[in-house]
């Protein structure tokens, strides 16, 4: 699969991206705080999520991949037995459980830049178990190839879920001209 290119930063959420968001998982978001990355289609495909949701749960998984398309194909992944034969990987070959241990901390970082979760672990079973493709993936397409090992990997395994064109229907007339949703709240003020 030709991997997407990753996003050079994350962006604010317009309202045409959050209702993408509600199409795709149909519901609203909780705790969104960015578009982490954005499927080739242009619509958004992983978020990023506050460490503690507006009630105040901790939420540690700080990627969320929304794409039902590429969650579906990784479900196929996770179906065959990758995540079984890539933790079998890990607890033989130093130099990749370094390198997932490397993610791990990446991602512990990157969360803790926002708000320390005491405690919590990172996600996807990081550092020493492979437990889910959806959140490593999420990880690797946010923060670009090189970063999380499995990632990378479970992402080249993909098919092109963009192929199609967009998993939802994209909200053209109302994405057009539409600030982020910080900017409004600061003209609002």
């Amino acid at each position: 699969m030709q991997t997407p290119p990753p996003q050079t930063e994350r962006t604010e959420p317009t309202d045409a991206d959050i209702e993408a968001f509600q199409q795709q998982l149909g519901r609203p978001p909780r705790g969104l705080r960015a578009i982490a990355h954005r499927c080739p289609c242009g619509q958004p495909d992983v978020v990023e999520t506050a460490p503690r949701l507006p009630d105040g749960t901790p939420f540690p998984t700080l990627y969320y991949l929304t794409c039902p398309r590429a969650a579906s194909a990784i479900g196929t992944l996770e179906a065959n037995g990758v995540m079984k034969e890539m933790q079998a990987r890990l607890a033989e070959d130093p130099e990749l459980a370094a390198a997932y241990r490397a993610a791990h901390e990446d991602y512990i970082r990157r969360r803790d830049a926002i708000e320390v979760l005491q405690g919590f672990p990172s996600a996807g079973g990081m550092p020493d178990r492979v437990k889910c493709l959806h959140v490593l993936v999420g990880h690797s397409l946010a923060a670009g190839p090189g970063v999380n090992p499995f990632g990378d990997e479970a992402l080249a395994m993909l098919p092109e879920w963009w192929a199609k064109g967009p998993c939802v229907t994209p909200c053209v007339d109302k994405a057009e001209n539409v600030e982020p949703v910080e900017q409004r709240k600061e003209s609002e003020q």
